[in-house]
């Protein structure tokens, strides 16, 4: 029998106390119950969200125990709650010392729910959520994970290790089928795709793969490319579905179509992107007025960018790409 594993990833401001993480409880609720039961579907969410906790404790109590400036703040209370996870959160993963710790719990969070057992003939989907894109894209692809001398370096390569295309292990791994970005910033990515900025920013001729490796560890694009075209050869000229759902009233969710077409070399031949925009329930007409004002952004910004996990929209969609994902399989094992 083949499964469907559908592995989801949150992003910044993401907390939970429960043991079990609980942030995509409601959308793997609607997905399971768009599906045909004849369909094996194992849901993966990762959580990472509390590992920030002892350095955002450090700075408050720093803050907040020496004579400064402090007590005298406006939005106290917004500045060491949603605004220190948001802004921590993304800070503190570029950081080796934190990036290391996530991508390990990641890593044995993988391991725990059972990735490593996948078959051959079973099938990725990614729901990726925010920050949580970004991390993702990181761990698979990013240079600066390259260097043996980085204490995350053994668990980005048994990550990467899992997904068909991806070095170190080509040819193993599960193949992914489908990628899902919610409210995601992974467009601006095209600010660190040094092959192609150099020479648009100065007019000199683009740097090689050397030496932007060189100059850029953050830089997804080359391996991102390598990726895809090595899924493109084993999908036999069908393409992976990349859905990338955007909220109008989501300040952090950025167009993908056209832009990551001329990020990633040929990636009309491998890929269809789909930007899907979705509706926040309870948006009305009033609401539609204010809709270009910062108002809009203090009332609606943050449900906004956290409503694709109840989005039936959303759920649907994912249904839609494992129900075409196994017309695939059908079509290649005929072939």
């Amino acid at each position: 029998m083949v499964t469907d594993y559908v592995l989801f990833i949150h992003g910044v401001n993401t907390r939970s106390e429960r043991e079990q993480p609980d942030y995509a409880d409601k959308l793997i609720y609607l997905i399971k119950k768009a599906v045909d039961k004849s369909y094996t579907i194992k849901t993966i969410p990762l959580y990472w969200g509390d590992l920030n906790k002892p350095v955002e404790q450090n700075l408050l109590h720093k803050l907040q125990n020496q004579d400064g400036c402090w007590e005298k703040l406006w939005f106290k209370e917004f500045r060491q709650t949603t605004l220190l996870q948001f802004a921590g959160d993304a800070a503190s993963y570029i950081s080796r010392t934190v990036g290391s710790n996530v991508v390990e719990h990641l890593n044995q969070q993988m391991i725990e729910c059972g990735l490593d057992m996948a078959g051959s003939k079973d099938r990725l989907h990614l729901v990726t959520h925010s920050w949580g894109t970004v991390i993702l894209f990181d761990v698979l692809f990013a240079e600066r994970w390259n260097d043996q001398n980085i204490r995350g370096y053994k668990s980005v390569q048994e990550i990467r290790s899992r997904f068909y295309g991806v070095e170190p292990n080509l040819q193993q791994g599960i193949r992914l089928s489908s990628i899902h970005t919610m409210g995601s910033p992974i467009a601006l990515f095209s600010l660190l795709d040094v092959v192609k900025g150099e020479e648009q920013s100065t007019g000199v001729q683009e740097l090689t793969v050397t030496q932007a490796r060189q100059r850029a560890t953050h830089d997804i694009t080359p391996k991102l490319e390598g990726l895809l075209k090595n899924l493109g050869k084993k999908l036999n000229g069908d393409k992976l579905p990349w859905r990338n759902y955007i909220h109008p009233g989501d300040p952090v969710a950025w167009p993908l179509n056209p832009l990551i077409y001329s990020l990633v070399d040929g990636l009309s031949e491998y890929v269809k992107v789909e930007d899907v925009l979705t509706q926040l329930e309870g948006f009305d007409y009033v609401s539609q007025l204010f809709s270009q004002t910062p108002l809009a952004l203090l009332l609606n910004g943050g449900n906004a960018h956290g409503s694709y996990f109840t989005s039936t929209d959303v759920a649907q969609k994912i249904v839609e790409s494992i129900k075409e994902a196994a017309k695939q399989n059908i079509s290649l094992n005929v072939s």
